[in-house]
């Protein structure tokens, strides 16, 4: 893993955005919970996120070890992506996150006002 432990901030819950607390980082570790996907199935699902800041990403989430990216020998090349055990642990924060949005949706429609 690239990231050394003395460049990770003190706290842990910064550790923990440092490392996923940028949008499109969520919604790759969302798609990528139910398995193994290849690039263009990443980017259509996640919608508006360009192919160049995808990519980005992409290679900084395998740098921090939370994603492994496979390539094959083929013309088109093929590019799979699949969750470490790492980015694998991280399905309770994504779980609680989807948990809120949910209670606050409902909240949000259930007002009176």
């Amino acid at each position: 893993m690239e990231t050394e432990i003395h460049a990770l901030p003190a706290c842990p819950v910064e550790t923990t955005l440092s490392l996923i607390g940028d949008k499109w980082k969520v919604l790759v570790l969302r798609d990528l919970m139910g398995g193994t996907k290849r690039f263009g199935e990443l980017k259509k699902s996640i919608g508006s996120v360009s192919q160049k800041v995808l990519t980005a990403q992409l290679r900084a989430m395998e740098q921090q070890g939370l994603l492994t990216r496979k390539v094959y020998a083929e013309v088109p090349p093929r590019v799979e992506y699949t969750l470490t055990p790492l980015g694998y642990s991280l399905s309770p924060v994504l779980d609680a996150m989807r948990d809120w949005g949910t209670r606050y949706k409902a909240q949000l429609t259930d007002s009176p006002c």
